[in-house]
């Protein structure tokens, strides 16, 4: 018999102050039997960064075809992909062909050797940027995880302040690959 997902809710506030954006967002979230915390919770972080009425969460882990986050313009042309983890560069290539910007938030102690692998094969996509959560981070957002949440998050300078019932995390993102275009 295969496993269902579970459902998270989250309340997530967002003020970010270098893109003037605040709002407030009533995420449900289907976690794969096969995810873990501190995923998800990188995927509410990429939400948070990239907050929008129109960005949505996509099949993720259980569709080759979709990404973990995205948006799409009117005409349902893929405005913004956003890939959580260590995807290989053939998805990214992919990726960069059917979306105008892509961005991977990495994560977990192996991600520098994959970044060393990959960094050369996916320089031609110019609408591609990696960015890096550090361990401690992610980890400290997996240590966060409820079933039903209360997050705010504030984003200022660069830098990423979640903040939940329990729980402040500082986030501060390294910048491996900018997009250009």
């Amino acid at each position: 018999m295969a496993l269902k997902a579970t459902i998270f809710k989250v309340d997530l506030q967002v003020a970010d102050m270098d893109r003037h954006y605040y709002g407030d967002h009533a995420l449900t979230i289907a976690r794969h039997p096969s995810e873990t915390d501190e995923r998800m919770m990188v995927r509410v972080l990429a939400f948070a960064r990239h907050a929008d009425p129109a960005l949505v969460f996509g099949k993720g882990l259980s569709s080759d075809d979709e990404p973990d986050l995205w948006q799409k313009d009117l005409t349902g042309a893929i405005d913004l992909w956003i890939e959580v983890g260590l995807p290989d560069e053939k998805r990214l290539l992919k990726a960069s062909g059917r979306a105008n910007q892509v961005i991977v938030y990495s994560y977990g102690s192996s991600a520098a050797i994959w970044w060393k692998q990959i960094a050369g094969k996916i320089e031609r996509a110019k609408n591609v940027a990696v960015y890096h959560v550090p361990i401690e981070a992610s980890l400290a957002l997996a240590k966060m995880t409820q079933r039903t949440m209360q997050v705010q998050c504030t984003v200022q300078d660069g830098q990423m302040w979640l903040t939940g019932t329990e729980e402040a995390v500082l986030v501060d993102i390294t910048h491996w690959k900018d997009a250009r275009r």
